[in-house]
């Protein structure tokens, strides 16, 4: 995969906007990466793609842009030269696909059967938009389809929305999802760019599926261990469970038997994803200390940010 596929995959999320009045592609932009999905799909169904393109370059740099619903290669010409960053098309043209590979810009035809995807495969493309999702049969149909092509990789865009975003996500042949259900078009014209930020946050949050595992408590020794743990016990109350660093009240507290990680302790959150996790907050410029990452069977499991909050170190866990 080439590093603009990387990092669309890393960020997971691309959202498909049409702009229709250039004076809100800067403010929705902003709005976008305020929600925590910088990057977007900005179509080609109006004559202000270009423009909406080459000011949010502008004004936004770090922003991942792509072009979409590019029908040919004049168009693909006018997106590259506005700024885009690669090409996305509802259908497989191979005079657009050949054309974009010559310019060295990535480029996802639109694939919905085995045709599709060899033709595509033969244009020497190894990733795809799956379109219309939904209504070429979802996830259901990718993990079919992909069956007999081992390497490439999907972004299905077309009826995914919150409720079946992860369905996709959690299939490892997917690299990232398109939609339009945090920029509708409603929003975008009436200027409601918290709204849109909202939905962005919801859309991150239900991709990560971020949730509460445990807190860390640090303590003196293991002596103060216990009577730490025996306090909680009896006051909540709930079970102690022993073990050889640290006595776990219930499925909520791990008291440590010494100094932990942290300054006070670490604060446990478990993703639905472990390694998606690490590739959009890594993205989003967050750093982890490898040497705290543990595995299972050659998995990542568990691993620690770099930066303390608040005095508590912060690690992620993968779901079970």
């Amino acid at each position: 995969m080439s590093s603009v596929v990387e990092k669309i995959q890393a960020i997971g999320l691309i959202p498909v906007i049409k702009i229709s009045d250039v004076s809100k592609a800067v403010p929705l932009a902003k709005a976008l990466c305020k929600g925590g999905i910088p990057a977007a799909e900005v179509t080609f169904r109006t004559e202000q793609a270009a423009e909406a393109i080459r000011l949010i370059k502008k004004e936004v740099p770090d922003m991942l842009l792509g072009a979409g619903t590019v029908l040919t290669p004049a168009q693909a010409d006018a997106a590259i030269e506005a700024g885009a960053s690669f090409i996305v098309s509802p259908g497989l043209n191979p005079d657009v696909v050949k054309h974009c590979i010559a310019k060295g810009v990535p480029m996802m035809p639109g694939c919905a059967n085995p045709s599709d995807v060899e033709l595509a495969m033969s244009l020497g493309l190894d990733v795809v938009k799956f379109f219309p999702a939904e209504q070429a049969g979802g996830v259901k149909m990718i993990k079919a389809m992909s069956a007999p092509y081992g390497n490439l990789k999907f972004m299905p865009t077309g009826g995914v929305n919150e409720s079946n975003l992860n369905d996709y996500l959690s299939f490892k042949k997917i690299i990232a999802c398109g939609g339009s259900w945090m920029v509708k078009a409603d929003l975008i014209e009436n200027g409601d760019f918290d709204q849109i930020t909202a939905l962005c946050r919801s859309a991150v949050n239900k991709m990560l599926g971020i949730e509460l595992a445990h807190i860390g408590i640090n303590t003196a020794d293991e002596a103060d261990a216990s009577a730490v743990a025996s306090k909680i016990a009896s006051t909540l109350p709930i079970d102690e469970k022993v073990g050889n660093s640290s006595i776990f009240v219930g499925k909520i507290f791990e008291v440590m038997k010494g100094a932990g990680a942290g300054a006070n302790g670490h604060i446990a959150l478990a993703v639905n994803d472990i390694d998606r996790a690490v590739n959009y907050f890594s993205y989003m410029g967050i750093a982890f200390d490898e040497a705290s990452a543990k595995k299972k069977d050659g998995k990542l499991v568990a691993i620690y940010f770099k930066e303390q909050l608040g005095g508590f170190a912060i690690h992620l866990v993968q779901k079970s």
